[in-house]
């Protein structure tokens, strides 16, 4: 791989408009080839991609870049009326084109076309390949570049943005958290893609098995970057070996540093001593000569103390100094409200193609199927969403049969971009006094400056952990949770607390996920799989 970085970020430094520090002095670079940018939520690593993509501007410090930069956003910025063409980002060019062959001859056209008089084969040959052909919805010929992005599910959407970017080909690109919402089939499609990459790629994730597929893995962490060379499994060895070698260290140091404070006791015990039997042996001696003696053990028992203190601090600072090396983050702290559902109360009723289930009670069930089978769109219709109401999957009906229900969905846009933390999580707990949501918020490592900050400043981890938060202080809690992909931009000790939270949780749930070992652990009453077109059902429901 050749030396010279793609990516050099010199001493760069972020803050907030509110004087929250993001990134501080942070000295890094990001070499040529796959490299997966890992931390924990929080770390800073969206704003650094925001950083080197244009989007915010450095407080100070600089980034210096070999070429043009493309980038794939945790949250797509999409309209209502926009086209997959919109998401591809060949709107101009497309126009252009047709403008030209229509006879329209303008040097504007010809400028936005430039080389790509070929543009609209190539990108239609890139949806066939990620499974995208002619428009579902159109009874004639329809053209799959028209199509309207709304039509589209989420993972549909994450890979024809970043077909997009292929298809753009500037030399440097930037993925974040491009699995999410991702079914098997897609996530095969897209580590393909990561395979075949030419260019400077850049996979911001905490999907272990897309990190298989990089060069190199450069965590940021603390505010600074670290870069290790191979997988994330290389990576995670090379840590757990790190670590456990420090450990030895602090055990050694630890000791040591008991050691030295023994001996320290015990100088001020043989002091102490020697200044009961100098003070005796004084009161048989000429005072000239008493005076002498003591001035002489006071200068001894003064050295002595001194390199027992000397001692035991060169101890402390090497305990100290090697337990900083080790590995103490924090994770959020889940605690879901308890709801007090009984195991006879009837929660909602879910039909597709005329088979009917029963949520009863605190039962756990998973809606489950490919990317654009209809799973969100349900959601939807269970939760009562308007569009939903107006445009409801066919063959299928979702309805609840009680009145406290929360919902996360998959974009997480209950939330108001504008407003504060504070402010959007009060919204839900109006009752709750402002100090006390703080002291909650800071259970899910929101806390200081960041509670008054607006959420679309925040990144995809930090705004799932407000969205979290406004359920849980939710008055009352609520009897039905509803998830939509609640893992995406989770680290994964957080996925952890999650699902412990989940467990304990005596409301009932309703969760769409693709992330089979976070559906497993959940100890699920039942799923629910939608498949096929026109849609199907199958899967384990509960007796009637």
């Amino acid at each position: 791989m050749p030396s010279s970085p793609s990516v050099v970020l010199h001493d760069l430094t972020f803050a907030w408009p509110d004087g929250t520090v993001a990134l501080d002095h942070l000295t890094a670079a990001f070499g040529r080839g796959r490299t997966g940018l890992v931390g924990r939520n929080g770390a800073g690593k969206s704003t650094l991609v925001r950083l080197v993509t244009g989007q915010l501007h450095p407080t100070a410090g600089s980034v210096t870049t070999t070429g043009a930069v493309d980038h794939l956003p945790q949250r797509l910025a999409t309209g209502a009326d926009d086209t997959v063409a919109d998401l591809l980002g060949i709107r101009p060019s497309r126009t252009a084109l047709r403008a030209i062959l229509a006879g329209d001859g303008t040097p504007e056209h010809f400028a936005a076309v430039g080389d790509d008089w070929d543009l609209e084969e190539r990108a239609a040959a890139a949806m066939s390949a990620i499974g995208l052909g002619l428009d579902p919805q159109d009874t004639g010929d329809g053209d799959v570049l028209d199509r309207p992005v709304r039509t589209l599910s989420g993972g549909q959407a994450v890979l024809v943005a970043v077909s997009g970017i292929r298809l753009r080909g500037r030399p440097i690109a930037f993925l974040d958290e491009p699995t999410n919402n991702l079914d098997r089939r897609a996530r095969s499609l897209l580590l393909d893609i990561v395979d075949d990459w030419s260019g400077t790629l850049v996979v911001v994730s905490h999907d272990r098995e897309l990190l298989e597929h990089v060069d190199e893995v450069a965590e940021l962490r603390a505010g600074a970057m670290t870069v290790f060379g191979g997988s994330f499994s290389a990576f995670e060895e090379h840590l757990a070996v790190q670590q456990a070698a420090v450990e030895r260290e602090v055990r050694v140091a630890e000791q040591r540093h008991r050691t030295e404070k023994r001996q320290r006791v015990e100088a001020e015990t043989k002091i102490a001593r020697r200044a009961r039997a100098g003070e005796k042996a004084g009161r048989s001696m000429p005072k000239i000569l008493a005076n002498e003696q003591r001035k002489k053990a006071q200068e001894t028992a003064g050295r002595l103390r001194a390199g027992s203190a000397d001692d035991e601090a060169a101890a402390l600072a090497i305990k100290r100094e090697a337990e900083t090396r080790l590995r103490d983050d924090e994770s959020i702290h889940v605690t879901l409200p308890d709801p007090a559902v009984p195991t006879s109360r009837r929660i909602a009723t879910i039909t597709v193609r005329g088979r009917e289930t029963i949520v009863q009670g605190p039962e756990r069930i998973a809606v489950t199927g490919d990317n654009g089978v209809g799973k969100s769109t349900l959601l939807d219709q269970l939760v009562g969403l308007p569009a939903a109401r107006e445009h409801p999957l066919p063959g299928t009906s979702a309805t609840p049969h009680v009145d406290r229900i929360a919902y996360l969905p998959q974009r997480k846009d209950t939330l108001d971009d504008t407003a504060t933390v504070l402010d959007n999580v009060r919204r839900d707990a109006p009752h709750v006094p402002p100090a006390e949501v703080r002291n909650r918020l800071a259970r899910f490592l929101v806390r200081g400056d960041t509670v008054d900050r607006p959420v679309g400043t925040l990144s995809g981890g930090e705004r799932f952990r407000v969205a979290l938060a406004s359920l849980v202080l939710a008055d009352p809690p609520p009897q039905l949770l509803v998830l939509d992909e609640p893992t995406n931009d989770l680290d994964l000790t957080s996925v952890d607390q999650l699902v412990d939270a989940l467990l304990a949780y005596r409301g009932a749930l309703v969760v769409v996920s693709h992330d089979e070992t976070f559906l497993d652990r959940l100890d699920l009453t039942h799923r629910l799989e939608l498949r096929g077109d026109p849609l199907e059902f199958s899967g384990s429901a509960p007796p009637p």
